[in-house]
């Protein structure tokens, strides 16, 4: 090879290794400047908005989930009443037999009757006789089927409607002097809507009791007699 073929080779190299090295320089310039750039995003869908949260997207999977559960709802049989729903009234525990309890706190306690209230229920009418006075003792009763009402001491006859006499005499009761409270004043209670008590008819306080008579339609009943207090009373339920 000649001298001038010579320079033309160390030419061609020169430049290569020029090239070679412009074009590693641009990469190295180029790299940092992309790698603290963030990535180019991804169009973002146009019905979304940037500003949600992912627990706001979740609450869109949340309610088709709604969805689904409403139609299983649909589908899903209803629950059958239970027996209390279907039946025609609530358990009776009575019978016609004569019902007594005996007073408390006697000679400290003196309750007299200030009302006497009847209503129609499920099943039974329901008779309360309130109760009011001094002393912390309870009244005591006596509640039985009787063939004729009459009065305490006189024995005079007393009239009552209905086919059965249901007698109630209320005992630790006492006059109004001794209690502090009225008595109750009415005589005959005729109530609307009862099925089971026709009449009341209240005899007031002698010598210790207190007696009232209940007429039942047609014939004896059942009944059921309890006590219940704050306020005090004496209630006497007579089955349908």
């Amino acid at each position: 090879m000649g001298r001038a073929g010579h320079r033309t080779t160390l030419l061609v190299a020169a430049c290569t290794a020029l090239l070679l090295a412009g074009c590693t320089g641009a990469q190295g310039t180029n790299g940092p400047e992309l790698s603290n750039t963030s990535p180019v995003p991804v169009a973002p869908d146009s019905d979304a908005d940037p500003t949600s949260s992912p627990s706001s997207s979740g609450s869109g999977d949340a309610g088709s989930g709604d969805d689904t559960s409403a139609d299983d709802g649909d589908d899903a049989p209803e629950p059958s009443a239970s027996a209390t729903e279907t039946e025609s009234g609530p358990a009776f525990p009575a019978d016609t037999k004569p019902d007594t309890a005996e007073p408390a706190g006697e000679g400290e306690t003196f309750l007299s009757v200030t009302d006497v209230r009847v209503a129609a229920h499920d099943g039974y009418d329901r008779v309360v006789f309130d109760l009011d006075g001094t002393g912390s003792g309870t009244p005591g009763w006596r509640v039985e089927y009787v063939d004729q009402a009459s009065d305490d001491g006189s024995g005079d006859a007393v009239t009552v409607d209905g086919d059965a006499i249901l007698r109630v005499s209320l005992s630790g009761t006492a006059t109004p002097m001794d209690s502090g409270v009225d008595e109750f004043s009415g005589d005959r209670i005729e109530p609307d809507g009862t099925e089971s008590v026709e009449e009341i008819v209240y005899r007031y306080w002698f010598e210790g009791y207190t007696t009232a008579f209940i007429g039942v339609d047609d014939g004896e009943r059942p009944f059921r007699v309890f006590l219940l207090e704050d306020p005090m009373r004496v209630v006497v339920d007579v089955r349908h």
